[in-house]
Order: C-alpha cells, then structure tokens, then sequence
C-alpha cells in the first residue's frame, strides 16, 4: 500500500507510522529522518537542507520532494510506502502527485488521525524529559513518575520542555490548521481520505487504523 498519514501534533502519527508500516511491510518515510538521513550522509540535498537550517530559515518545498522522491524509488519501496510529513501542504501534494504519475502508481489512501484539540494540547504540554537521560519521558497524567519530578529510571530532574509548552503546543495547531489541514481537503476530492479517531490505547488505534485502510472507511 502507499500511504499519507496526516494528523495535528499530538495525535500519535510517529507511534502509528511505526507501527503500520511493520505491520504492512513497507517502509515509514517521514520528513525528520530523510532530513537526518541526507545531511549524515552528506549529500548534495543534505547540504542544501542544512544551509537553509543553519540560517533559521524552513527547507523550500522542492528540496523536500527531491529527498521524497529519491527516497521513495529505492528498491525496499517498490511494494508501497507510509508518508510521514510529507506532504505538508497542497503544493507539495500536488507535487507528490506529479511524481507518483510519472512512476505510473498512485496513492491508496490518505489516513486521517482525528484527536480533540484540548486533548492534543494535554497530550503534549504534560510531557516531562529526564535531563539525564532524554529517553525517558514521563507524563504528568498518562505515565506520572513515582516522585514529582524525578526520573524513575535514573534520578535526574524531569523538565517540560519549551516546545511542549501550551503556548507553543497551540502555535504548532495553528500552523496545522492553516498549512497542512487543507490537503485533507485536496485529497478528500480525490476519494482517498480515511479519518479514524487517535483516542484510545495505542493497540486500538492501530487496529482501528488497519480495518479502516483494509475497508477503505
């Protein structure tokens, strides 16, 4: 299958994307790793993505769907694929679409990750990081650690960082909205969109997601 995972902050995409594409067999492609991917490997696209990071400045689309594009004609996604941030407004949609028309295949579905903007920004605003130790992360109401603000794991200071505060957290909705929202629109005319609910155990979820993809609803 070849997918686009879309969903505001918050709504569990990177879990999912993870998640699905072990379950279908196909690769997870997601924006933040083909950019990793290129500048570690220094190519010709990663330089230019990071010169345009270094000045602070967003990645123009066209850098973006050449890394997409490279990274979608390698050989372990030749079956399908799972778009993970990308695309991230209907220009590059409709980039995408150029791309995928030229290879002669086309999209299966668009899914859909719906989650309640309050719940989104509780989601995420009650993170709290280890100082020590990043990879452990606690939450003040899903996962709250035994002692208020000490790392379970290791004892170091539990922080909230700044772009899980509810001030930035509504600013990244808004940028949602406003940017990458409309694709689900673009794409709804086009018959692929699949809007499941994100609430719930992470389980259910993605066997909601799975049926959902299977039925086509």
């Amino acid at each position: 299958m070849r997918i686009v995972l879309v969903g505001p902050p918050g709504a569990g995409k990177g879990t999912q994307a993870t998640r699905l594409a072990e379950k279908l067999r196909i690769p997870h492609i997601s924006t933040g790793d083909l950019f990793r991917a290129n500048i570690s490997r220094q190519t010709e696209l990663g330089k230019l993505a990071k010169s345009y990071m270094d000045a602070g400045n967003l990645v123009p689309d066209e850098v973006t769907i050449a890394m997409a594009k490279d990274r979608m004609e390698q050989p372990d996604a030749e079956g399908g694929f799972l778009l993970d941030g990308f695309p991230r407004n209907v220009s590059q949609a409709e980039a995408l679409d150029e791309l995928l028309q030229t290879e002669g295949i086309k999209l299966d579905a668009v899914l859909d990750l719906e989650a309640p903007e309050d719940e989104v920004v509780k989601r995420i605003a009650g993170r709290r990081v280890c100082r020590k130790d990043s990879a452990h992360v606690f939450h003040v109401t899903y996962s709250p650690p035994q002692q208020e603000g000490v790392c379970d794991a290791c004892g170091g200071e539990l922080y909230q960082r700044d772009d899980d505060s509810e001030e930035t957290v509504r600013t990244r909705l808004e940028v949602y909205h406003t940017q990458t929202e409309p694709i689900i629109g673009y794409y709804r005319a086009q018959g692929l969109v699949v809007t499941i609910s994100a609430m719930g155990p992470v389980d259910e979820v993605t066997e909601r997601a799975l049926e959902a993809l299977k039925s086509g609803k």
